[in-house]
């Protein structure tokens, strides 16, 4: 299984896949929450449905697919505990800490620990950054697998096929 970050829906949305363009792509992903094999956690839903944008349209269609776990089991309590620890003990910035811990990416790198899931992230390491903290690093620090959007199609064989030529302007 693998579990999207916000920004594997936002950048998807905003650069790469726009639901007006490559409708495909978002159909792919609903295929694969379908089968259980793409999905994400609540909190990233919480961050996704507040823009008030198509994409915060299209998530808030699919609350209730099963899609996006909930991570209130005492399992993932545990793992976000230990996620947690770790970053507080960091070189990272209070500040940073902070700003991170706030967000989704701890939850969903926690989800990921109890349920032996790949993490899918746009983020980049920067495992010498002090004014933030990146979600490969803390996944690398926990055996965590981290990939990004890209790595997970080419990992799933999606493909995003146009009609011929001939066939649109024939």
């Amino acid at each position: 299984m693998h579990l999207l970050d916000a920004n594997s829906f936002i950048e998807s949305y905003n650069r790469y896949y726009a639901l007006d363009i490559c409708p495909g792509f978002w159909d792919w992903l609903d295929g694969m929450a379908s089968s259980g094999s793409v999905r994400s956690v609540m909190p990233v839903y919480g961050e996704l449905v507040g823009k008030g944008d198509t994409l915060s349209d299209w998530v808030k269609s699919r609350r209730d697919d099963g899609r996006f776990l909930t991570v209130d089991d005492p399992a993932t309590q545990a793992a976000f505990a230990r996620v947690v620890r770790h970053v507080n003990a960091g070189r990272a910035t209070q500040l940073a800490k902070g700003r991170f811990l706030a967000k989704a990416d701890p939850l969903l790198i926690a989800k990921a620990m109890v349920s032996g899931a790949t993490v899918v992230t746009q983020e980049k390491e920067a495992p010498q950054a002090t004014n933030s903290v990146k979600i490969p690093d803390v996944c690398r620090a926990f055996g965590v697998p981290c990939v990004n959007t890209f790595d997970l199609l080419r990992t799933r064989g999606a493909q995003f096929v146009l009609p011929a030529v001939a066939d649109v302007f024939g």
